[in-house]
């Protein structure tokens, strides 16, 4: 296993996860690059600002992931295209060649199930519809043939060390 993605719907506790994963497994994680992004635009974020907020998740990914056997990562290029789909009706073909690109990499992802309550933050946008992004995150892994665990409840935490702990020992 080489990547470790923990995804999900807005307020849904991946950076969290993240934190807590970067802290018991001893390794960094590449933070949502959005965002700073997002906080450093003088203006709101057009569907264009997509691509540049894709690109610096990528590369911040590959920085993060360079000579390391495990690498975790708060979001990836597929929560761009989600967001791009949902909000825009369409996603620059950019990002979905470099999503194609990525299926070649052993990536494990952590869905993060919107169970847990909503915490007001300028950057979300989505407070009534959680459950349906959730739907759309797990249809596309799906679509992918990617690996993935949900992640729900109170034990989020310890199942999530519990299920790359897991994964560690089979590889």
């Amino acid at each position: 296993m080489d990547k470790i993605i923990v995804t999900g719907p807005e307020s849904s506790g991946k950076t969290t996860i993240c934190q807590q994963l970067s802290t018991h497994f001893k390794i960094p994680f590449t933070k949502e690059f959005a965002r700073d992004y997002i906080d450093n635009l003088d203006k709101e974020y057009l569907q264009k600002d997509l691509i540049e907020i894709a690109k610096g998740q990528l590369k911040n990914e590959q920085l993060t992931t360079n000579n390391k056997k495990l690498s975790l990562h708060d979001t990836d290029l597929i929560t761009i295209k989600i967001w791009s789909n949902y909000k825009y009706g369409s996603c620059d073909k950019w990002i979905i060649n470099q999503i194609e690109k990525q299926k070649t990499e052993n990536r494990f992802y952590l869905l993060c199930k919107p169970d847990i309550p909503w915490e007001a933050d300028p950057l979300r946008e989505n407070s009534q519809n959680r459950e349906e992004l959730f739907e759309i995150y797990k249809k596309e892994l799906e679509k992918l043939k990617y690996n993935y665990v949900i992640i729900e409840g109170e034990e989020r935490i310890k199942n999530s060390i519990s299920k790359i702990s897991s994964l560690m020992s089979n590889n």
